[in-house]
């Protein structure tokens, strides 16, 4: 993952969730967005409620957003604003793609708390969900030419980690011969579970790309290798315990 902060970068206001008063932040201090983006109201039933930004310092990359007020009725048309506040109908594919993308972060939460996974495990699994974040940010920030503040986005380098994992992880466990049922321990049970949810988020990534020009292909790159990953943390995390398919057993 790039950790480069010395170019102006800019994060979505929101996700899919009517957030009123909220403060976006370029990545450099003195960076300001035009007079245009500062004045711009958010539709908060006529408040009168704006989407205000300002200066981000190197200190405060762990504070890209401030929440002051998480209902706003905005949403109450069926409409939703994208992380370059145009808005879009909530059927729009790129805001099925990012809900997926939350959702299999939660899972992995899941699995990480009540998994007992391996440390190793976990630690891969926290640096993924922090990166799903990101994926999330992307796929909710249309692409556009020569942005003035250029968003957050997946680079080539989020998938090169992924596959490194993969192969780290990979060249411990043996061959499979038939394919594996989800279950075994409550840890494998529960990260079968989160990969299913990667794996469909996949699916609606491709699905956005495939009804919108303005989607970064990245996005779905990196959750189809996550997907990989995920299923060779399934046999880590399994320890040899894996109930494998049986074709035609019960007949």
């Amino acid at each position: 993952m790039s950790g480069d902060l010395s170019r102006p970068r800019r994060l979505p206001a929101r996700f899919d969730a009517p957030y009123a008063s909220i403060l976006v932040k370029p990545h450099v201090a003195g960076v300001r967005p035009s007079t245009a983006a500062r004045a711009r109201p958010a539709r908060a039933g006529g408040s009168g409620t704006r989407i205000t930004l300002g200066g981000m310092t190197r200190a405060d990359n762990d504070k890209p957003v401030v929440l002051s007020k998480i209902y706003t009725r905005t949403g109450d048309d069926g409409s939703t604003n994208l992380g370059d506040m145009s808005r879009t109908h909530k059927t729009d594919p790129r805001l099925a793609a990012y809900a997926d993308v939350e959702e299999a972060n939660a899972a992995i939460g899941v699995a990480m708390a009540m998994g007992n996974l391996p440390a190793e495990v976990a630690e891969v699994l926290s640096r993924v969900q922090n990166e799903l974040f990101d994926v999330g940010a992307d796929l909710c920030t249309p692409v556009t030419p020569d942005p003035e503040f250029p968003p957050l986005r997946v680079e080539p380098s989020y998938v090169e980690w992924l596959e490194a994992q993969c192969d780290r992880f990979n060249e411990r466990l043996k061959p499979l011969r038939s394919f594996i049922l989800p279950g075994g321990t409550p840890g494998t049970a529960l990260m079968h579970v989160a990969r299913t949810v990667v794996r469909r988020a996949e699916r609606t990534a491709w699905a956005a790309l495939a009804a919108h020009d303005d989607v970064n292909p990245l996005t779905a790159t990196y959750l189809n290798r996550l997907s990989d990953l995920m299923f060779i943390l399934c046999r880590i995390a399994a320890d040899g315990t894996e109930l494998l398919w049986k074709p035609g057993a019960t007949r």
